[in-house]
């Protein structure tokens, strides 16, 4: 056998969705999928069949999405044993170290692995320690009745959790909440940060700040208010309002018609696989002094993404935004408000070589964390180190 640090795994790779969709979980199952392929493991994904309940899967997923992606998951749990069934049979006809298992912890529920493997975990929340959360309470519940399976969510997850191997979350907030839960010990809860789910677009220049410049701030995400739009819109406006030529640039939504139209560009929807629109996309973030967006959010790969850029990020500190003080920008107390994201853009408006050596510390917390390299090369390092002591601890 190789050594601990040099031993080529054969992982099964399990979730609800292909992985290999980028479209899907903001693309981070696919990038984690090809992160630890890039490490030079073996790894097999496994497939999402419900087997005898397949047809209600395919019902399920074909109903509307604000329906399905309530729905499909607890009735994944419901009927965990049957769908178990299927993934066990699977995991035996190959034979894997590990069986690593992203974003749906449901799909470990009730799962008896045919032989002994290492299991891990890897995602941005678990549904009870969200909704316990000020992230998860902020947004509420859509259906009221949905709070009487809260009980057997727990359970499910307290099963899960507790037998894993390894929990490789992106976040202190995430891990510390699953560790308060469920007890789960410091070498078998870690956190190891997810990267930005763009290519690297190497270092640049940080553009110009300071009196008589142009303060470009940006804003990406598909929902405006979930986003902090409206406390972003109003940061710029109170800028301008004090004589500074703030401008606001949004991507992946539309501002409503209350929000004023100066100082705006908006690009409802940039396809990244597109040459032209990634290009609209790079000079939006390279030509951007700030990533302003006080949003609740469990991760949040648009922080990542800014970071890889040399873009500060401004935020709420709420939940597991991979935004450290000081170092990749700056993550205000839950309740600031636009008054006190201006006051912020002020200060390095007033001091561009803060602003300089902030952007520098953005890009090399990227450099460092921030990437998938970086997470693959952690994910695999955890997982051979935890098949190794599985190997040792068997009797011969």
């Amino acid at each position: 056998m190789t050594g601990a640090d040099e031993r080529r795994l054969t992982i099964a790779y399990l979730s609800d969705f292909d992985p290999s969709d980028a479209t899907l979980y903001s693309g981070g199952n696919a990038a984690m999928l090809a992160a630890l392929r890039a490490e030079g493991n073996a790894v097999t994904v496994i497939g999402q069949s419900w087997g005898l309940a397949e047809p209600l899967r395919r019902a399920v997923l074909a109903a509307p999405e604000s329906l399905s992606i309530r729905a499909r998951w607890r009735l994944h749990l419901a009927l965990a044993r049957v769908i178990a069934r299927g993934v066990r049979a699977e995991l035996a006809q190959g034979r894997y170290d590990v069986l690593f298992c992203a974003y749906s912890f449901h799909s470990l529920s009730r799962l008896s692995l045919p032989y002994p493997m290492v299991t891990a975990y890897s995602s941005d929340a678990t549904p009870t320690t969200y909704k316990a959360s000020r992230v998860g309470q902020s947004f509420g519940s859509w259906f009221a009745p949905s709070r009487l399976l809260d009980p057997m969510i727990e359970r499910a997850e307290a099963r899960v959790f507790r037998g894993l191997d390894l929990a490789l979350l992106p976040s202190d907030w995430l891990t510390d909440a699953v560790n308060a839960r469920y007890g789960l010990a410091p070498a078998r809860a870690r956190t190891l940060p997810w990267g930005a789910n763009v290519a690297d677009p190497g270092s640049a220049p940080a553009p110009a700040i300071g009196a008589g410049h142009p303060v470009e701030i940006l804003l990406v995400g598909r929902d405006w208010d979930a986003k902090g739009g409206r406390i972003t819109a109003e940061t710029v406006a109170l800028l301008r309002a004090q004589g500074v030529d703030a401008r606001l640039t949004v991507i992946g939504c539309t501002p409503p018609d209350e929000i004023s139209r100066e100082a705006l560009t908006v690009h409802p929807h940039l396809d990244k696989s597109d040459r032209a629109q990634m290009a609209v996309f790079q000079a939006a973030f390279r030509q951007a002094h700030f990533l302003l967006m006080p949003s609740y959010e469990s991760y949040g790969f648009a922080f990542c993404e800014a970071s890889a850029y040399g873009l500060p990020s401004l935020c709420l500190d709420a939940g597991g935004v991979p935004v450290w003080n000081g170092e990749n920008g700056h993550a205000l107390p839950v309740g600031s408000k636009a008054s006190d994201f201006a006051a912020l853009v002020q200060r390095y408006i007033d001091d561009p070589a803060a602003h300089a050596a902030l952007c520098l510390s953005a890009r090399q917390v990227y450099e460092d964390k921030l990437n998938w390299k970086a997470w693959g090369q952690g994910a695999t390092r955890a997982m051979r180190a935890a098949v190794s002591a599985r190997c040792r601890a068997e009797p011969r």
